[in-house]
């Protein structure tokens, strides 16, 4: 291992009363794999944004590449060498694909611009998606994928430090697999990653070294080879996690739900299922398989060319509004909050209860909110999911990625609709936080709330769910009791399309 390319010593940032760090210490070596882990509010976005320029540091000392170094901005970290991808995509998405890569570093001969397309083309080949044109517009895309050109444009420069801030929050398997082997080669290079990531597992199997960050502060660090997750958890949340899946004893009743063969091409072929009341029923399946696109029709968010929705008995029309479905009482939590589930210029109250207007408000629909209920409900929804907050009108844009998570799911929580459809719930949520989520899951479930769940992480559906299925290029399997499923039966009906043969096929009556 090679000297210290990052030092960092004693950095304090306050962001008005709110001390996010304080007094931080961190090194990281060149070519080293460096895991910075920590609840969500712990400080670790806010310390790699003061190593990129985003932000400057209220004390302390940062040497880089041996000298003293106080980045004036972005520009001129990514001039120095240093690269940071954040959670949130920051891409253009009228912009094609290839322009948003280069976007800023576009190659260059005697002033005038080059094709960038053969560079471009490398550069996704390299992470395993040689099959995304560069021509397509970035909006075309799926989350997964434009996280696949996020990732893509770090890696065209010439960076000797890549700070990557959940870059598997909304990959397959199968891309945290490529990516992993991108990372290798860089470390191989002598490039320092900064790996920042609340799953765990991949930190076990991907760091070199890490820095546990709790409250603001560097709890632990060391050689992972040297230590446990029970351990490092243990350093994040200040106990131990003695059930990472709680489950509820609940009872599952009648159905609440029905699909018939639903088609919406050309990612959604034929998807067909029953759920019921108190039901947990997971989707697994590959980014881009239709996970998602079944929910969208579900709530009205996509037209449906054929097939039926059927909430409380009532039939939905293919292209539905989203306020009929809140009015059937169907509420969806989407992947994508940044755009989709959050107006983050409004305060954490208002996002948490714009769904939920009618009940809130006297004289519907004259709307005069009942002040005092709302307060309350709020107040409520923060304490059960653990928001980091100043007050419930501090800014939604001004919390945490994770923290912004919880106020989604907070949003449908209030709306107290009998039927939820969760597109990656757990996604950016620190391991404490995810527990905390399972457990309202779970609350939701024994209160007779039927829950569809869509996750990229096969461990949670199988810890979490009553009953599973798969997607595979837009069909969805049938679906099954979770103890029927193995890691190995899911991969194989995600990626064939084929069931794994077995004594007994658990497919649940009725479905």
């Amino acid at each position: 291992m090679q000297e210290a390319i990052l030092r960092m010593r004693g950095i304090r940032k306050s962001f008005g009363a709110v001390q996010a760090l304080c007094g931080v210490d961190l090194d990281v070596r060149a070519g080293e794999v460096h895991a910075l882990v920590g609840e969500n509010g712990a400080g670790k976005s806010t310390l790699m944004k003061i190593v990129s320029g985003a932000l400057s540091p209220d004390a302390g000392a940062i040497d880089y590449a041996g000298k003293p170094f106080a980045p004036r901005s972005p520009a001129h970290a990514r001039r120095s060498g240093i690269v940071m991808i954040y959670q949130e995509l920051m891409l253009a998405p009228h912009l094609s694909v290839a322009e948003n890569i280069t976007l800023g570093v576009e190659p260059q001969r005697f002033g005038w611009l080059r094709d960038p397309l053969t560079e471009v083309k490398r550069t996704l080949e390299l992470l395993g998606h040689g099959h995304i044109d560069p021509a397509t517009p970035v909006r075309t895309l799926g989350v997964g994928e434009q996280q696949i050109v996020e990732i893509a444009r770090a890696l065209l420069l010439d960076a000797r430090l890549i700070i990557m801030d959940e870059p598997t929050s909304s990959l397959s398997a199968q891309d945290v697999d490529a990516l992993f082997s991108v990372i290798r080669a860089l470390s191989a290079r002598g490039v320092a990653i900064v790996y920042i990531s609340h799953f765990l597992e991949e930190v076990r199997r991907l760091a070199d070294g890490y820095t546990v960050l709790r409250d603001g502060m560097s709890a632990a660090s060391g050689r992972m080879a040297d230590t446990s997750l029970d351990e490092i958890i243990r350093a994040m949340v200040g106990r131990t996690l003695s059930d990472m899946f709680p489950r509820r004893e609940h009872t599952i009743g009648d159905t609440v739900l029905s699909a018939g063969d639903l088609s919406s091409p050309p990612s959604l072929e034929r998807a067909g299922f029953s759920l019921r009341r108190g039901e947990i029923f997971g989707i697994a399946g590959l980014i881009g398989s239709g996970r998602t696109e079944l929910l969208r029709c579900l709530y009205g968010l996509r037209k449906v060319k054929s097939g039926n929705v059927l909430p409380r008995g009532k039939t939905l029309p293919g292209h539905h509004a989203p306020r009929r479905s809140l009015d059937a009482g169907m509420d969806m939590l989407s992947e994508n909050r940044k755009e989709e589930g959050l107006a983050v210029s409004l305060p954490l109250r208002d996002n948490m209860t714009l769904s939920s207007l009618r009940r809130l408000s006297w004289l519907w629909p004259l709307s005069i909110i009942r002040g005092r209920r709302e307060r309350e409900s709020v107040s409520h929804q923060c304490t059960a999911l653990g928001i980091r907050s100043s007050g419930i009108m501090q800014k939604t844009g001004d919390l945490s990625g994770g923290n912004q998570q919880k106020v989604a799911l907070g949003r449908i929580l209030i709306d107290e609709s009998e039927v939820l459809l969760l597109d990656e719930p757990t996604r950016g949520i620190d391991v404490g936080s995810k527990v905390e989520i399972y457990r309202l899951i779970g609350d939701c479930a024994c209160a007779g709330k039927a829950i569809i769940m869509v996750s990229s992480h096969l461990p949670e559906l199988l810890g979490v769910c009553d009953t599973l299925a798969v997607m595979h290029r837009g069909v969805l399997s049938p679906k099954k009791l979770v103890s029927e499923w193995t890691p190995e039966s899911v991969m194989q009906w995600a990626t064939a399309g084929k069931p794994v043969p077995r004594e007994t096929s658990g497919i649940i009556a009725g479905d």
